[in-house]
């Protein structure tokens, strides 16, 4: 049965400095099978000829509004966006009271989401075929939810996956190890790392995600002016699933199901994932290939000119027009 789309309470999207929200974006409120909503936003393409939809999965604590140039970039090549908040980030409901808690109990909780939002949004309100763009967090969820999607998403494309943490002081097994047993000594909605997100952003200099002093102020702007799209830290709870799920993708039999054409970009200078750990997948992968973009920071599509340009062109050779139906 199709689930309810939530018009009780407008959703919206916030326009910042150097960040205006796109003309012709759409945007409302998912309700989930559990009462849960999340806030969704839907984009036409402008370019021509038309060739399908992207389905952008963004990362941990990010939100839609930090993917309008993406969206734009994307919609002039031909494609229609949709792309949504996870559950307990940006514009959608909270899991627990405190809404700074970075938390969830199990990565099948956003690939059960992801499906919803596919079945009862993407394809009944965008045009086929379909692609998927995710970052991090949601290229790790693309992953986990790829057996399922055969014959539904064509390609995808996943730039620095969430395989394995880089540069922390315990390696990933104890990493999993403690998380887990903090939560299961019922400690699961405490901090893993960092706290509540400070009222100022860190200053640019030092941070990993990107060497693009603008793009970095304009992200930053997002989550000051709108302290309700922002997150703090992750919990015990939430890097425990997130370590379950990497040791799930990881196996060889998980592997062989992922049968989709998948391009994967990894950022030369990454210091949030580890580039070791996903040579290592793509190496196990049928139907699979990697490229790395020297000297990028994490966050390619919010990256210099110089990087964010050849995430885009790889995108451009690896979904081309001609896969599109134009009837």
């Amino acid at each position: 049965m199709p689930i309810a789309r939530q018009d009780m309470q407008q959703a919206t999207v916030y326009a910042t400095l150097g960040n205006p929200v796109p003309d012709g974006i759409t945007v409302a409120f998912l309700k989930l099978r559990d009462g849960k909503k999340i806030r969704y936003a839907l984009f036409p393409a402008s370019g021509r000829p038309l060739k399908g939809t992207v389905v952008v999965l963004p990362g941990r604590n990010e939100c839609i509004e930090k993917y309008f140039e993406t969206m734009l970039d994307l919609s002039k090549r031909g494609f229609g966006i949709a792309t949504f908040d996870w559950i307990g980030q940006g514009g959608s409901d909270r899991l627990i009271k405190d809404p700074q808690k970075g938390y969830i109990t199990s990565f099948e909780r956003y690939v059960d989401e992801f499906e919803q939002f596919f079945d009862n949004v993407a394809l009944p309100d965008c045009r086929g075929p379909f692609y998927i763009l995710a970052h991090s967090t949601g290229s790790l969820v693309a992953l986990l939810a790829s057996p399922k999607l055969i014959n539904r998403v064509r390609r995808m494309v996943l730039c620095s996956p969430l395989l394995a943490l880089t540069n922390q002081p315990l390696g990933h097994t104890q990493i999993r190890r403690v998380s887990g047993l903090l939560s299961w000594l019922g400690l699961g909605r405490l901090y893993m790392s960092g706290g509540a997100r400070p009222r100022e952003t860190m200053p640019f200099i030092g941070n990993k995600l990107t060497s693009d002093l603008d793009r970095y102020r304009r992200n930053s702007v997002i989550y000051e002016e709108h302290r309700e799209l922002a997150l703090g830290g992750p919990t015990m709870r939430w890097v425990n699933a997130a370590c379950k799920a990497m040791d799930r993708v990881m196996e060889p039999s998980f592997k062989a199901k992922i049968q989709i054409p998948t391009l994967i970009i990894a950022a030369g200078n990454d210091e949030i994932v580890s580039n070791a750990a996903t040579e290592r997948f793509v190496r196990g992968l049928r139907s699979g290939a990697l490229i790395t973009i020297d000297g990028a920071k994490h966050e390619m599509l919010q990256e210099q000119d110089i990087y964010r340009e050849q995430v885009l062109a790889a995108f451009d050779a690896f979904v081309p027009g001609s896969d599109a139906s134009l009837g």
